[in-house]
This record gives C-alpha cells, sequence and structure tokens, in this order.
C-alpha cells in the first residue's frame, strides 16, 4: 500500500449519542445519512448484553447491519449497564474479585457479539483507581483482568482496542504503551484513539498522536474538544484543526471506523448526527488525496437543536 496517496476514510456515529432511538431507526438513520459504519455502545436500549437470548439477538442486527451496508465496531462504555448506582462500575480495577469479574464477562460477552457482527474490533477502557489501591496493585489488576479477554479475542480474530481515557489509570498513549509492555505486546491488543482527548490531555498535538500511534491503531473516536476541558463537543465548538488530523489517519493507512462520540448530546442525536458527517467531509475535502473518496458536502451550522424541530428542549 503506498500509504502516502492516503486511505479513503470511513466515518461513523457512536449509538451512545442516539440513546432515545430504538437501535433498528438509528441504524437506519446512519445509514440514510451516509454514514458508513457505527460505533454500536452495548447497553439496556441496544443490544442490551445482559438480557437473554443474546445470540439470536445478535444475529438479527448482523442482518440488519448487512441490510444496510454498515460497518461497525462494538463499544463497552455504557455508563449503568452493570450497575444502576455507580457509572462504569464495576471495572476491572475494583478491590472485589467478583465485581472485577463482572466486568470481564461483558467484556468476553462483548468479544463474542463482536466476531458476530463481523466487526473490526472492541472497545473498551481501564476504569478509575479505586480510593485505596495503590498504581502498582491497579496495573496488576488491569493486566489479570485483561488477558482473558485477549486470549478470547485472538481466538476470534477481533482486536481489543483499549482507549486512554482521562481519569482513568490508562489515561494516556504513555499509559498505553506500559500496559503493553506489562502484558508482553500481545498481538490481539491495539488502541482506540479518541482525538478529542488528544487536544484535552497529550502534550503532542493530535495529528502527531495519530502518526504516534498508527502501528497499533483499531478504532477511532472522534469530536471537538478543549485544552484541558474533558468535554465533548459538537464539532466547530472545540480548538482541534480537523484536517491536519484526518490526513494523518488517511496516512496511516487505517482501515477501520472514524465514529463520532457525543453521548451527551444524545436529546438531539438525530440533528447531530446530520450535521457531523458534512463536517467531517468537507474537512477531509481540504485534502487534495482525499478528495475523490469523500465529496464535498455543504456543511450548515449546528445552531441550537433546541431550536430545530429535530431537537428537545430538555438534556
Amino acid at each position: 500500500m503506498d500509504r502516502s496517496a492516503g486511505t479513503p476514510l470511513r466515518f461513523g456515529y457512536g449509538t451512545n449519542g442516539l440513546a432515545d432511538l430504538r437501535l433498528d431507526d438509528a441504524l437506519a438513520l446512519l445509514a440514510d445519512l451516509g454514514y458508513d459504519g457505527v460505533g454500536l455502545t452495548l447497553d439496556h436500549m441496544h443490544l442490551d448484553p445482559l438480557a437473554p437470548d443474546l445470540a439470536a439477538r445478535t444475529r438479527r442486527v448482523a442482518h440488519r447491519l448487512d441490510e444496510l451496508g454498515l460497518g461497525v465496531t462494538v463499544e463497552t462504555g455504557a455508563r449503568y449497564v452493570l450497575d444502576p448506582r455507580r457509572k462504569h462500575g464495576p471495572s476491572l480495577l475494583d478491590a472485589d474479585p467478583d465485581d472485577r469479574a463482572r466486568r470481564v464477562d461483558l467484556l468476553l460477552r462483548a468479544v463474542r457479539v463482536a466476531a458476530d457482527l463481523g466487526a473490526h474490533a472492541v472497545h473498551c477502557f481501564s476504569g478509575i483507581v479505586p480510593d485505596g489501591t495503590d498504581e502498582d496493585t491497579a496495573w496488576k489488576r488491569l493486566a489479570e483482568a485483561l488477558t482473558p479477554v485477549l486470549d478470547a479475542a485472538a481466538t476470534v480474530g477481533v482486536p481489543l482496542a483499549v482507549e486512554p481515557e482521562p481519569g482513568h489509570l490508562l489515561a494516556t498513549l504513555a499509559d498505553f504503551h506500559h500496559l503493553r509492555r506489562t502484558l508482553g505486546d500481545p498481538e490481539p491488543l491495539g488502541l482506540t484513539l479518541d482525538i478529542g482527548h488528544c487536544q484535552c490531555l497529550e502534550p503532542l498535538p493530535p495529528a502527531d498522536c495519530v502518526r504516534d500511534a498508527a502501528p497499533w491503531l483499531r478504532h477511532v473516536q472522534i469530536e471537538d474538544m478543549r485544552r484541558g476541558v474533558h468535554e465533548h463537543l459538537p464539532f466547530g465548538d472545540g480548538e482541534i484543526d480537523f484536517p491536519p488530523v484526518l490526513a494523518a489517519l488517511a496516512a496511516t493507512g487505517y482501515q477501520g471506523l472514524t465514529v463520532v462520540e457525543l453521548p451527551r448530546h444524545s436529546h438531539a442525536g438525530p440533528h447531530f448526527a446530520a450535521h457531523s458527517l458534512p463536517f467531517l467531509r468537507d474537512a477531509a475535502h481540504s485534502l487534495p488525496f482525499l478528495r475523490d473518496a469523500a465529496p464535498s458536502v455543504p456543511v450548515p451550522p449546528h445552531g441550537d437543536p433546541s431550536a430545530t424541530p429535530e431537537g428537545s428542549r430538555t438534556p
């Protein structure tokens, strides 16, 4: 592959930003808008990983994705899918081994779902270090918890893409490399790179982060963000210069989805889904080697979704 020529980018939208839609409606919306795929968060409203008949329900979703021509990444960032009282709890770092086992079980279920859907990766994250736990212990727990998940991922041929998340044990690219070395650089272990997180806290600009992450890149999330503030923003509301980021991403030869992640804008999800894709395609169109693959589309200002018919007046 001549990577200098760039690889066409494939854009998706995360279902965690369409939580008020039925999954089938969300998938149809994204296909109608022209997205290439979907970041499917396993949650109680979208392919509940804990409800009965998961395999049968997964087959139906796989058939629907195939009908609509959508690619998929399986994401595991649902806020309360395991515990109705603790956001993202339990985690892989919890002191209680039974609690850690519940998160491992969720990830094992996600790997099976990903294999059945033909997903290109399974996303996960480390979790926040619990009070009273030292970092050495937390890293040991993380490595031990991920080992059976990586074994399962290797068996089905779907990479596990760990996301550096602000405030978590594994928060930066440097932390990802620490985990990779700790585990002995296993082949199924890859990286989810969130472009906004790069802007938020990485020492290098987002485009440089993309280039540095390229060998391990298995999934990409994208949104706008400001330096030092972990708040996922619609495109144009933050500080990121997107054409250099997309140029770097295309130059790596990355084959997966680049998924818009706006979970806190789900109250107006269809509105932001409709406005995000033209923005990204317009940014890609500014790159000469991507113009044929991403035709320019007029980009309307996203405005205030509360003032639009598809918006909501309640957050």
